[in-house]
């Protein structure tokens, strides 16, 4: 109930909010020949927000807040090097941002997702290997399940028509945990 004055606010300036806990995210979409109207859109609706949060004595953390503009790979030349402005400062579009732990590429390419995936995966493959002499085998592969295997499971269904030579990073951990 708090926090429905603020939905409304966003939701004025034809951009659709999303609240999770402490997060405010903001989305949008518009045709290429309008981003730089979109742009001031956003920007209109950041600094509303950065006025409702003061307003109820809330502040708004320039620090963490991110903006990225997501398109296909042949068009991300024609994408603005500036974000938004929020009061004096101008937010800087990130090439990728993380949602509820997926990260999503600007060029929707997931390559992101898979690199830090793969690379976390391994770290705890290594890890593990560091205890294989200590605990029985059906231990390890019960841990190998839990901490290598089921999270290569997160949110999987983004990565739906990926690259092979992405898959194939997903493959060697699974070859590696094995």
């Amino acid at each position: 109930m708090y926090t429905a004055d603020l939905v409304s606010l966003v939701e004025c300036y034809d951009l659709s909010p999303h609240l999770y806990a402490d997060d405010t995210q903001v989305y949008g979409s518009c045709s290429p020949c309008a981003v730089h109207s979109f742009l001031t859109r956003v920007s209109q609706c950041s600094c509303a927000v950065a006025e409702w949060m003061q307003s109820n004595r809330l502040q708004l953390n320039c620090d963490k807040t991110d903006f990225a503009c997501l398109t296909a790979s042949r068009s991300l030349h024609q994408l603005p090097t500036l974000g938004p402005s929020i009061g004096s400062v101008t937010v800087v579009p990130s090439q990728s941002l993380c949602d509820l732990g997926v990260f999503i590429d600007a060029d929707l390419t997931m390559w992101t997702q898979v690199q830090r995936i793969a690379s976390r995966r391994f770290a705890a493959l290594r890890r593990l290997c560091s205890i294989r002499r200590y605990v029985p085998t059906s231990v390890f592969r019960s841990l190998v399940s839990a901490f290598v295997l089921n999270r290569l499971d997160y949110c999987n269904g983004l990565l739906v028509d990926l690259l092979a030579n992405l898959l194939q990073r997903f493959q060697s951990v699974q070859n590696s945990a094995a």
